[in-house]
């Protein structure tokens, strides 16, 4: 199991501590010393729908011009990419990966599903 996002971020947290107690081994990769490369980029969008994977509550996304806000809505993948690639921190956090499937955000109860 792989779980990716920022350390910092409050609802990492929330996961790693939900994770320990539950004794789940994971691995993390953490954007901010990692990086996202175009490859992982690529899988998620594959994967993940891009309405789910940005996260549109975030200052980063806010802070994105309207075109570019408007071409991430229209699920223009490539557009979605580039701004994954110069600002990883748009994407919604953390992100779950076990087994080839996805789950993003932190709820209890679909982790406990999930896991």
């Amino acid at each position: 199991m792989k779980i990716y996002g920022i350390k910092n971020c409050d609802t990492m947290k929330k996961a790693f501590k939900w994770l320990d107690t539950q004794g789940q081994a994971y691995e993390f990769h953490d954007y901010k010393k990692a990086g996202l490369s175009p490859e992982l980029a690529d899988e998620f969008i594959a994967n993940i729908p891009l309405d789910t994977l940005i996260n549109k509550r975030g200052t980063t996304y806010r802070q994105l011009d309207d075109a570019t806000k408007a071409q991430i809505s229209a699920q223009d993948s490539a557009a979605a990419k580039k701004v994954m690639l110069d600002n990883p921190s748009i994407i919604k956090r953390p992100v779950l990966e076990k087994n080839g499937q996805y789950l993003l955000g932190f709820k209890a109860d679909e982790y406990q599903e999930f896991v």
